[in-house]
């Protein structure tokens, strides 16, 4: 990016981490250019071209267990709709979610929402009901191995449900992988546990795969890391890269099946916008086109090695998290106390905003969140940028050491 006076910048978080295929992709440009030549707009109620050939290559992409997809205009509205279409389904009222969590800031998916940014719409629903994920890092018991840590985790989450009531639970929402609130992954056999416990009780299981979806974690989604198969999935970003914003909930064939003899109350004006499904025709091509899944794992790996001596090197980096090009960088006071570099939901003495600061002025462009510096670059980007932009980064964490 440039601004108006010529200086260069890279954008290491693909803006909000839906940018994957950078500012001027010439392929998705051109859909969008076609499609308004044709017509920019028809009501959701009539046969749509480009909204049928993007819900098929969706389908496709997903496993055999999903059916159809209800386009939405971004993510917020995207989880909202997927919480309506477990409730319809299950006829059941109780909505499970996570505390480090971000769903949305519309009201329903502002509820979903774990994180400070659901404070302003309290008091919120009833029968939206919150539980810990594993965040191992901060977690004061130390588990002997990742499956323990994801039986006691699983453990947990199911007598929260049974004392809540199974039969009024329509649904467990959650992040595939945390990604705002400091990418946090999953620890092995944790989601196929929620999984089980779904299973077990007739809940929906809904996979927000907003910001981890369409290659973010080397994988078209994320859940394909782990042995599992949404009920629901609700995805956003990736889809059109923003060029046009767009959002849908893919559902499994027997909740698609269910509608077709029950109402499926949910409408919105722009569901669909040709403008928007032309242009995710046309970015879900060049995905496969460019190979954008194996270059995400080849530079991935670079930057995962990256971090990971950042790790070692400097004293205030207590964790890094990664996963294809979706990371996270914990700032600490001290490495043995794991003390937050700013409390939680407060920043003060504006460190962290200093630090972005920091790193704007030498061209590295990104956000924070918490005592968390997201890194993660738009999906074209080669291991050779990789080195060049963490360069940067390196040097005003070395910078900061100094000043502990």
């Amino acid at each position: 990016m440039y601004d108006f006076e010529g200086n260069r910048y890279s954008d290491m978080s693909s803006q909000l981490v839906n940018l994957n295929v950078g500012h001027g992709n010439r392929a998705i440009i051109d859909a969008i250019k076609e499609q308004a030549e044709k017509y920019c707009y028809l009501s959701p109620a009539y046969g749509s071209e480009p909204r049928g050939e993007l819900a098929k290559m969706v389908i496709e992409l997903l496993p055999d267990n999903m059916g159809k997809v209800f386009f939405t205009n971004g993510g917020a509205d995207a989880n909202e709709n997927a919480v309506k279409i477990a409730k319809m389904f299950t006829g059941r009222q109780k909505v499970f979610s996570r505390y480090r969590s971000y769903h949305g800031s519309t009201f329903g998916a502002g509820n979903l929402t774990g994180e400070p940014r659901r404070h302003p719409l309290e008091p919120g629903i009833p029968g939206f009901v919150k539980f810990f994920d594993p965040y191992l890092y901060r977690e004061s018991i130390q588990f002997e191995s990742e499956e323990a840590a994801s039986a006691f985790y699983v453990g947990k989450l199911r007598e929260q449900i049974v004392y809540e009531g199974a039969d009024n639970v329509a649904a467990i929402v959650l992040e595939t992988i945390t990604g705002s609130n400091g990418v946090i992954i999953p620890p092995k056999g944790y989601l196929e546990g929620v999984r089980k416990i779904c299973d077990e009780f007739g809940i929906v299981m809904i996979c927000d795969e907003v910001m981890a979806g369409f290659g973010r974690t080397g994988k078209m989604f994320a859940f394909e890391h782990y042995n599992i198969k949404p009920d629901i999935v609700t995805f956003a970003k990736g889809i059109t890269c923003g060029y046009v914003q767009l959002g849908g909930v893919a559902v499994s064939k027997e909740i698609a099946a269910y509608f077709d003899d029950h109402v499926l109350s949910c409408g919105l004006t722009y569901s669909g916008h040709p403008l928007a499904c032309a242009a995710g025709v046309a970015c879900l091509k060049y995905y496969r086109q460019a190979n954008i899944l194996e270059n995400v794992n080849r530079s991935g790996k670079v930057l995962g090695e990256i971090l990971e001596q950042m790790k070692l090197d400097h004293k205030c980096v207590g964790d890094v998290r990664y996963i294809g090009l979706f990371s996270a960088i914990e700032l600490v006071r001290s490495k043995e106390t794991r003390e937050p570099i700013v409390p939680y939901g407060k920043d003060p003495d504006g460190i962290m905003g200093k630090l972005i600061g920091k790193l704007k002025e030498k061209g590295f462009m990104t956000y924070s969140h918490e005592n968390m510096i997201m890194v993660s670059p738009p999906l074209i980007i080669t291991e050779e940028q990789v080195r060049e932009e963490m360069k940067k980064l390196d040097e005003v964490l070395s910078d900061f050491d100094s000043q502990m």
